[in-house]
């Protein structure tokens, strides 16, 4: 066996570093074993170096060394550097984020309580209209009553009798209150109407700010929590998709714009709402000025209508009096005509007797003479004094039946002003008197 180690050659690359050929693990296997029993040097001559190479081999392997040596040095250098750039860059970065996340709190927080504030002045001015929706709404409920009595004494006056259902000055006023207490009812439910649609957008512009209120808030724990991260926090960990951004999501100025917006309109309906209820309280008052007012007029009316109607029944019953007078005199007056009748009956009946016995006398003593002519001017005056008393009788029964006429219309007429009193005054106003007060026209 040969003492000599067969060693392969070994090839360069022209750039100075070493490249070995790749060769089959099986062929190395081979090649040892055929070694090891000298089947390899059979019938083959040895490679070996000449001087030449082998200082060519030693020489190349030493600056390969060298090279290697300044690049692990210069590698060295740089990777010292970069560690340090980039930890002073990280480190900047880091409270960089710090520094912003610290403003995006400030910022937020600001944001969070000025919608915070707008809540709670858009639910106090919702709060004071729900008060304002209420008196509207005990408005309407109380001009029922004077709705009520307006109709009822239109209605009762409808029961008066005879001259006296008249479309009096009181009845011109009565139908003017119900026209107004119609017009007033329809204007508060329409107002009403506008509160409730009032109520309706302020709780969605309160629900708008809340959900971005609680949007915030949420966020500002996010952002407090990324905060307190530190090197040294445990609950941190790796996520690169965290680090992507996501196609839907908002800028900086379209999220400020949104909370603009939400603050604007919250703004602009907590004007509105100020606005209407300055515009109710205005109606209420108003209302409630126009129907008292009309109420005033109303007893005004009843009053000098009661006036006037117990005037015509004071001076209906004073000529009653005196008809009544009259009546007794009549009275007295046709019982005396018809005793004076009744005495010329008797005197008649002598001067038709003398007459007639005179009539009687024979021849010439049937003369013409004073006595009989006497006689005759007697029953003359007699019979003319008759007729002028049946004509006085018959003048004053007829007079007599007129009064009786003139008592019997006159005492219709005081019962008709009586009942038309008992109407305007007992029944009408009596009843206007419960005519609710203005504090609960205006719904307090």
């Amino acid at each position: 066996m040969t003492s000599d180690v067969l060693v392969s050659r070994p090839q360069f690359h022209s750039g100075g570093t070493e490249e070995r050929t790749e060769r089959d693990p099986a062929a190395d296997r081979e090649v040892l074993l055929r070694c090891a029993t000298g089947e390899s040097t059979v019938g083959f001559r040895c490679s070996k170096y000449n001087p030449a190479q082998w200082h060519s081999n030693n020489y190349s392997t030493l600056q390969r060394a060298v090279r290697d040596r300044d690049e692990a040095q210069k590698v060295h250098g740089l990777s010292k550097s970069l560690s340090t750039d980039t930890e002073a860059e990280t480190l900047h970065r880091q409270s960089e984020g710090t520094r912003c996340l610290g403003e995006r709190l400030q910022e937020t927080h600001s944001w969070r309580s000025e919608l915070q504030l707008h809540i709670q002045r858009v639910l106090a001015e919702t709060e004071l209209l729900l008060a304002q929706k209420n008196r509207l709404e005990k408005a309407l409920d109380a001009t029922e009553i004077p709705y009520a009595i307006a109709t009822d004494n239109l209605t009762c006056r409808e029961r008066r009798l005879g001259p006296d259902l008249v479309q009096d000055t009181v009845e011109e006023e009565l139908t003017k209150e119900v026209e107004l207490i119609r017009s007033i009812q329809a204007l508060l439910k329409r107002t009403i109407e506008q509160v409730v649609c009032q109520i309706r957008i302020n709780r969605e512009t309160k629900l708008a700010l809340e959900l971005d209120w609680s949007d915030k808030c949420q966020a500002y724990e996010f952002d407090d929590q990324c905060g307190r991260y530190s090197n040294m926090s445990r609950d941190t960990q790796i996520i690169p998709s965290s680090a992507t951004m996501q196609d839907q999501v908002s800028n900086r100025t379209s999220w400020m714009m949104f909370t603009q917006d939400n603050l604007s309109k919250a703004s602009c309906e907590q004007h509105a709402t100020r606005d209407l209820r300055l515009l109710v309280d205005r109606v209420l008052q108003d209302t409630a000025g126009d129907l008292k007012a009309q109420c005033a007029a109303v007893d005004q009316a009843f009053s000098h209508r009661c006036l006037e109607l117990n005037e015509a029944k004071t001076q209906l019953e004073l000529h009653l009096t005196q008809i009544l007078e009259q009546v007794g005199v009549q009275e007295r007056n046709i019982v005396a005509l018809q005793r004076a009748i009744h005495d010329k009956t008797a005197p008649l009946r002598v001067a038709h007797s003398r007459l007639f016995l005179r009539s009687l006398r024979p021849n010439v003593e049937l003369c013409r003479d004073d006595p009989q002519l006497s006689l005759v001017a007697e029953v003359g005056q007699i019979e003319a004094s008759l007729v002028s008393l049946n004509q006085r009788l018959s003048e004053a029964r007829g007079s007599l039946s007129r009064l009786e006429e003139a008592r019997m219309a006159l005492e219709k007429d005081i019962a008709c002003k009586t009942h038309s009193l008992l109407i305007d005054r007992d029944k009408c106003m009596a009843r206007r008197r419960r005519y609710p007060t203005v504090v609960a026209l205006t719904g307090y």
